[in-house]
């Protein structure tokens, strides 16, 4: 009897062994089943949207879950994107620009509630109101009274563009009257803390601010106190510093893709990084994590939420402005990051403050119609659903539509709204 028992349970712990092995089977297929799913709904919407490669991120609980590449980032030479590969960001760079000028402030190196003029070697006003102080914070938030920039400011070089005390004088000239680069159009109606008014020039100026405080150069103080710390290591604002084989080239699309050279922009503290979506992972966990990542500290938390809070608002935008970080809601949600888009680039990092899940993705082509652009949120959407949901519970309909039809993708879209 005893031998009886014995063997029964050896018949029932095999029998659950032999469940699980297969339930753990069933699990890795339907694993492989819905990852091959996603990757087709990505390759199926940059096809529609004509981009070259995607490289992606998802950060979940505080860490990096998740991260590939989808398509050529070189086409010439038939390079395939992964994870690693490095792109130019465009404005995402103002999230960098911000922590820098928020940890100058901890280390009591300025006030962000300071007069710019306390620190720059020329006199900045809006000549309208000559009398009204214009602040770090004002820039940190676009409401400078600075306008969008007109086409002139947007100057685009082959390779890098080092010049010694940069900007100085160049910002001089373009922001003062009687500059040789002077505009009157580059100041609005709007008097200074009255309105967000989106100027990139305005985080050209934060970055010589930090180059003036500091008594380092942009790129140094940003290698120092924020990538190095961060374990950013393939990140930089210069070429020079990166590995030139590994970065995205960027694409125009008129019929076929047309190359741009790697080119660097006069205002690289507004859109001049360049990096992948893992180190970037690293700077965001930071961001969500109240300041810190793997145990380093680069901001303290009330600095960090200074930054994600609404300090200007319109509604000539879709987004609320923080410090250097754009603000959505959406659907009784809060997302806060930044996007980017120049020259055959278009990128957004991004985290969903109800669950702290984040994503980060990249590409190497403008989004510049409504087609593209549906694409590229439709991209934002699919990365957040493989972050929180089984792929296949999106509906077999929604599903049918972005694989087999042949509709626009604006029609397809419609079924995710």
């Amino acid at each position: 009897m005893k031998h009886l028992v014995v063997i029964i349970a050896f018949l029932l712990l095999g029998a659950t062994i032999h469940a699980g092995i297969v339930e753990k089977s069933r699990d890795d297929l339907k694993e492989r089943i819905n990852d091959a799913i996603f990757d087709r709904l990505i390759e199926k919407t940059m096809r529609a949207a004509h981009m070259s490669a995607l490289s992606a991120a998802i950060i979940k609980d505080g860490k990096l879950v998740w991260a590939k590449g989808y398509g050529l980032y070189d086409r010439e030479n038939g390079k395939e994107a992964r994870n690693d590969t490095v792109y130019l960001v465009a404005s995402i760079s103002k999230t960098i620009t911000a922590t820098a000028i928020m940890q100058l402030q901890e280390k009591g190196l300025l006030s962000i509630d300071d007069d710019v003029n306390k620190y720059l070697p020329f006199a900045l006003r809006n000549p309208k109101y000559p009398d009204k102080p214009i602040t770090i914070k004002m820039l940190l938030s676009h409401t400078s009274s600075l306008a969008v920039d007109p086409p002139a400011f947007y100057c685009y070089f082959p390779g890098d563009l080092e010049i010694k005390g940069y900007p100085y004088p160049w910002l001089e000239e373009y922001l003062v009257p009687g500059g040789i680069h002077y505009k009157p159009q580059i100041w609005s109606d709007a008097m200074p803390g009255e309105k967000l008014q989106y100027a990139n020039v305005g985080f050209s100026l934060l970055g010589y601010i930090v180059e003036l405080v500091s008594n380092e150069s942009f790129e140094q103080y940003c290698q120092q106190n924020i990538f190095k710390p961060l374990g950013m290591h393939n990140t930089s604002f210069f070429l020079k510093n990166l590995n030139i084989s590994n970065i995205a080239v960027p694409y125009e699309y008129y019929g076929k893709y047309e190359p741009l050279l790697h080119y660097a922009i006069l205002d690289y503290p507004a859109g001049g990084l360049r990096t992948n979506v893992i180190d970037l992972s690293h700077f965001l966990i930071a961001h969500i994590n109240d300041g810190v990542y793997n145990g380093i500290r680069i901001l303290n938390a009330s600095s960090i939420e200074e930054m994600h809070k609404v300090h200007a608002t319109s509604p000539s935008y879709f987004f609320d402005y923080g410090y250097g970080f754009q603000i959505w809601h959406i659907g009784g949600d809060t997302y806060i990051g930044h996007t980017g888009g120049l020259y055959g680039v278009a990128t957004k990092m991004v985290y969903r403050t109800s669950d702290k899940i984040g994503i980060i993705f990249f590409t190497n082509k403008e989004v510049r119609n409504l087609k593209e652009v549906t694409a590229f949120a439709l991209i934002e959407r699919l990365l957040f659903w493989k972050a929180t949901h089984d792929i296949k519970e999106l509906s077999h309909d929604i599903i049918r539509q972005t694989i087999e039809a042949d509709k626009s993708l604006l029609d397809e879209m419609t079924a995710f709204q």
